[in-house]
């Protein structure tokens, strides 16, 4: 199984490995490791082995070379400009100190003579530094000028390159738009074929190139490795993950390149299978296996060994607590919980999310401030996947607040599923089908994206009458439909029917009797 994190806060990863591993088949989780070194750990009975993953070509080649032509006031690439930015600096002040001592030395008493030397001898150094300090910080803009267009790739020539790959190479102009996907390549390959895998799952885009090349590697040496792609995301409708404008086109040629390599394909929805389908003329219909939760309590039970959410904020049980959990980022819509709370008194912010202290939570923390509620307002890290129910369950209210973007509206999404197996009533933004599933069951109240003041009415609407939305969980198969058990089952067919004609270990080979 191959994922491009480092599994830690990837539950559907997580569940997927632990649960084909308790179906008997042999599991080995390969993923990123943190840092540069290797790690290896176990995730119930499968085997989690952690690499690490060097990125040289992250960097464009173009980021090594000068610009002559574009900028030729420009520093070389590398850390020269904020060198000479810096070194300037502190040539002025070690200037000004000097001339401090001057004045220091004949209110002591210095004899004129030694004033007048000392005051002649700073008179070149002073105005060579008038002269170099505008000229150094005049060649550090245009450094940094051409550092922002280099990272746009917004000029007339990047567009025209950017076409021309696309156009004279199709689908293998990844190459070209994004060569650090040979990064993950070149990282995980040798790994792959030292383990003599017989089928291989490969979590989302990246992971779909490394799995069916390892694939057709083997098919050259004799051997079948069956690939599976699960497919977690719509990536023509993602975010892209960083200002490259390269980058998504590069992911989606790349995935497209890979995607008739995969023998089977799981996916999180039936509208993203739908989509994959008309993407990909995929000819058999990908399986869909839902982001449930695993090894839920009963009716939001919070005992056990999961930590108590209101003792961690710090608050009683009569607090009203509203929570979310996932990641944390822009389009997560967090913000507005966050600018709400002013008109919500009393009501308190849990966020429960991979990196507390990152830049994105500090700042929503520090609005907190700026708006009067810092202490109503709490980060808090991830806890074990097998303990998110029970310590959501503490919450009143499991907020879901992300934007409009086309993947966002086509699934039901993780955090749905653990907010109602913890019986939270839901607040959610109306991005299309989880607002059309909680309409559609009562389980809390739909408010339109990015509206603060529909967020308010949502909220207080639920907190009025929390039993109301809390009955819906007591529907007969409301929740067992959205167990991750069952989805392990689904998952654990599609391995048995690609795999008939090997062995788990611990099991006997399938009968022709059983096959047919």
């Amino acid at each position: 199984m191959l994922v491009d994190n480092s599994v830690h806060g990837d539950s559907r990863v997580q569940k997927s490995a632990r649960s084909a591993a308790d179906a008997g088949w042999e599991v080995i989780l390969v993923g990123r490791s943190p840092d540069k070194e290797t790690h290896d750990w176990r995730l119930g009975e499968a085997k989690v082995h952690l690499i690490p993953v060097p990125k040289p070509l992250a960097r464009r080649r173009h980021e090594f070379r000068r610009a002559p032509l574009r900028s030729p006031l420009a520093y070389p690439p590398g850390p020269l400009a904020s060198y000479r930015k810096q070194r300037v600096k502190a040539w002025r002040a070690d200037l000004n100190e000097r001339n401090i001592a001057l004045q220091v030395g004949a209110a002591a008493g210095m004899s004129r003579l030694s004033l007048l030397i000392g005051r002649i001898r700073l008179i070149i150094p002073r105005l060579a530094a008038r002269v170099l300090a505008p000229w150094v910080a005049l060649r550090v803009r245009h450094t940094y000028a051409l550092k922002r267009t280099r990272t746009e790739l917004d000029s007339p020539l990047d567009r025209f390159t950017t076409r021309f790959w696309q156009s004279t190479m199709g689908d293998r102009s990844w190459r070209k738009l994004d060569p650090h996907l040979w990064d993950w390549e070149l990282a995980y390959s040798k790994v792959i074929d030292d383990l003599r895998p017989d089928l291989i799952h490969a979590n989302d885009f990246r992971m779909l190139g490394v799995g069916a090349r390892a694939r057709m590697r083997a098919l050259v040496r004799g051997r079948s490795i069956k690939l599976v792609w699960d497919a977690h995301e719509f990536l023509p409708g993602i975010k892209p993950w960083n200002d490259n404008p390269r980058w998504h086109p590069a992911q989606c040629a790349h995935e497209r390149e890979y995607s008739s390599h995969a023998d089977a394909v799981v996916t999180v929805s039936e509208t993203l299978a739908d989509m994959l389908i008309e993407r990909h003329q995929l000819t058999e219909r990908p399986t869909v296996v839902l982001n449930t939760p695993g090894g839920v309590p009963d009716a939001g039970d919070t005992t056990g060994s999961a930590p108590d959410l209101r003792e961690l904020c710090g608050i009683g049980a009569d607090v009203p607590l509203v929570v979310y959990s996932g990641a944390a980022a822009p389009q997560r819509g967090l913000g507005i919980m966050v600018e709400a709370l002013p008109q919500l008194d009393g009501v308190h912010v849990a966020l429960v999310v991979l990196k507390p202290t990152s830049d994105y939570v500090r700042g929503l923390l520090d609005r907190a401030e700026e708006l009067g509620v810092g202490d109503r307002v709490h980060a808090l890290p991830y806890v074990a996947h097998d303990q998110v129910v029970p310590f959501l369950s503490a919450a009143d209210v499991g907020v879901i607040p992300i934007h409009h973007w086309p993947n966002h509206e086509i699934a039901l999404i993780t955090k749905f599923f653990e907010y109602s197996h913890a019986r939270l009533p839901l607040v959610v933004s109306d991005v299309k089908t989880m607002a059309e599933v909680t309409r559609k069951t009562g389980q809390g109240e739909v408010f339109i994206a990015e509206d603060v003041d529909d967020y308010v009415r949502a909220l207080r609407s639920v907190l009025s009458d929390p039993k109301q939305y809390r009955a819906v969980y007591d529907v007969p198969g409301l929740l067992e439909q959205w167990n991750w058990e069952a989805q392990a089952d689904i998952l654990d067919q599609v391995y048995t029917r690609l795999l008939l004609d090997r062995q788990r270990p611990g099991t006997a080979l399938p009968t022709q009797e059983a096959k047919e």
